[in-house]
Order: structure tokens, then sequence, then C-alpha cells
């Protein structure tokens, strides 16, 4: 029973490790700020700056589930900033529409460089982070073009009010939890061990302790439409790696790209799209940004994508592939996003703050390779 034990809390540390560290952050950034930080309208602040960080995260999750890299979301990010921008006067949809194409063009262009000519991800990134960042100072001259329309602003400003967020809320946290009880329920009754019973019961406990801190947070002003946004991503991102052959395809082809091959899976496919969507969900990040910033600027993103890829590895990801998921990678973009502000309110300089969190990155890093 001893040994049973161990491997029970193993499992569970192993699986809630994450969001252990992140409580523990915040306790920590709190006690350090003498509650500044932890008030709702600065955790709001919070969720508005993980917003743009968070839906790079869950594209750059896929990337790197398929063994990939990608070096040009923060570029992405201002250049369809930018294209949003300049296309205004079309009006706010097709101005949405058009820089979706062009996240997606970007992104499949990548794609196709890898499966066509299998050019390293690493490369064909990197050379599109500065073909992106090039055009960005083109296409603007160096100038920030502002004048947004009020409709697109808000896509970033506008708030959902409380009674209504609170209420969806409640609704979208009842779901998840029948949802989990019956996943657990199930798995009982296909003989698992009362561990699983114990397990379920703590997802569900964690799942309405989440509502309640979500409805206190949000009846502060109510929800942020960019982090509407963001929270709609993850959740789908999510839905698509448990729920969907194509998720399954993606674990399949970062685990063994050769033994999938041989399986049936078009694994040039499942690639190109894995890489075409993280350039809309760059393109969509780059609106949330430009809404916030009231303006497409040519030097917004920079580093962008070093924030993405530290909360994928934080989030538990493999870097060699095959092993992840969104969820984690959402907790290690809330643990940046703390981090970040963190820092801030304690007037921590900003090169200073780039070194905290790389030593966290190098230390998710090896982490990783303790695993395995």
């Amino acid at each position: 029973m001893g040994l049973k034990k161990k491997f029970f809390q193993q499992a569970l540390i192993k699986k809630y490790g994450n969001l252990i560290g992140l409580i523990t952050l915040v306790i920590i950034v709190t006690i350090l700020t003498r509650g500044t930080f932890f008030t709702q309208r600065n955790l709001v602040n919070v969720l508005r700056q993980v917003s743009v960080n968070g839906i790079l995260a869950v594209g750059m999750t896929l990337v790197i589930l398929i063994g990939g890299i990608d070096l040009s979301v923060g570029s992405v990010v201002a250049l369809t900033g930018i294209i949003a921008a300049m296309s205004q006067s079309l009006g706010t949809i097709p101005a949405i529409i058009l820089t979706l194409i062009a996240g997606a063009i970007i992104g499949g262009w990548n794609g196709f460089f890898v499966t066509k000519f299998k050019i390293p991800p690493f490369i064909i990134t990197l050379g599109m982070m500065t073909i992106a960042r090039g055009l960005c100072l083109v296409i603007s001259k160096g100038q920030a073009i502002s004048g947004l329309n009020d409709s697109f602003l808000d896509i970033s400003e506008s708030y959902i009010s409380p009674p209504v967020a609170i209420t969806a809320i409640v609704l979208g946290f009842l779901v998840l939890a029948f949802f989990t009880a019956m996943q657990k329920r199930k798995k009982r009754l296909n003989g698992q061990t009362s561990n699983s019973t114990i397990a379920g019961i703590m997802n569900i406990l964690l799942i309405f302790a989440a509502a309640a801190f979500t409805i206190w947070l949000v009846s502060y002003r109510g929800l942020p439409m960019g982090a509407l946004i963001f929270l709609v991503i993850a959740f789908a991102g999510m839905c698509v790696l448990r729920r969907t052959r194509f998720g399954r395809y993606v674990y399949a082809v970062g685990g063994n790209e050769e033994a999938s091959r041989l399986s049936g899976i078009n694994v040039k496919l499942v690639k190109f799209l894995v890489f075409t969507i993280m350039g809309v969900l760059a393109a969509v990040s780059g609106m949330v940004l430009a809404a916030r910033l009231n303006a497409g600027v040519p030097t917004a993103g920079v580093m962008f994508e070093l924030d993405a890829i530290a909360s994928v590895v934080i989030g538990g990801t493999s870097l060699s592939g095959g092993y992840g998921s969104v969820g984690g990678s959402i907790i290690g973009a809330f643990i940046i996003g703390v981090l970040n502000n963190g820092m801030q309110l304690l007037h921590i300089p900003s090169f200073y703050q780039e070194i905290v969190k790389g030593i966290i990155i190098i230390g998710a890093v090896l982490m990783d390779r303790k695993k395995k």
C-alpha cells in the first residue's frame, strides 16, 4: 500500500505540479507586493496581458507537439496588426477577414517549406521572422498606424457585463464539471482503481474553485473581450487535441513520424495544417494587440516568440514532441504573465526580467529531460 500511495502522490504532482507552481508564485508575488498584486483591478490587467501570449501559446503547443518550433510569431503579430490597421477603411469585418487570411498565408508558407523541401522549422521560421519584421517597417514606413475603428477596438477594449459574464461562467463550469464526472464514472466502470475516484473529486473541486475565483474576478468590471477570445481559443484547442482525429494525429506525428506515416497518416498535411493554424492564431493575437494599442506598431511583438515557447515548455510540453497539452501551456502563460506583472510592480528593470525568464526556461527544459 505504501508503494501504491507513493505512486499516486507522484502522479498527482505530475498532473497538478504546474498549477501548484502557479498558485505558489501568486502567493509569493502577493506577499512581496504587499497585496497590490492580488486585487481585482490588477488581476484583470494580468488577464488582458496574458491573452495575447496565451493565444500564441495555444498554437505553439501544436507546433511543438509535432516536434517543430515557430520563431516568427512575434513578427507576424506585428505584421498582421499593421495589416489590420491599414485595412480599417474597408470596415471592421473585412479587416478581420483580410488579417486572418494574411496570417493563414504566412503560416501556410512556413508549413509548405517544412513539408515540401524538408527545411527544419527552426530555419524557415527564423527566415520568416526577419522577412515579416522587414515588411512591417517597409509597409508602415517605420511609423505606427493609428486611427482604428471604434468597432475594431472592441476586440480588446470592450467588456462583457458582470451579470452576463457570471451567468456564462457558471453554465460553462457546470458543463465542464458534468463531463469531468461522467468521464471519471466511465473509467471507474471500466475497472479503474479508487485513486481515479479521488482524482475525479479533486478535479471537481478545482473546477468549482476556479469558477468561484473567476466569478469574483469578473464582478469587478466584467470580462474583457480579448480575454474571452483567448478563453474560447484555449477551450477549442483543448477539444481539438483531446476529442478529434486531427488531435490524435498531432500526437502521433510528434511521437513517431515514421510510424505515423506507415500507419496511413498524411504527415505532411498534418504539419502544414499545424503551421497554418499557428499563423492564423498569430493574426488573432496581432489584432487583439493592435486593438489594445489603438494602432498597428511595426516594433510590436518583439520577443513574443520567447514568451510563447516559454509558456509551452513551462506547461510541460516536450520539446521533442508527442507529449503535452494546451491546458498546461495556458498555465505556463499565466506563470509568465504573473512573473511579468509582479516584476513590474516591484520595479525590477526589464533586462533583469529577461534574465529571470531565461533561467525559468532552462529549468523547465532540464525538468523535461529529467522526466525522460
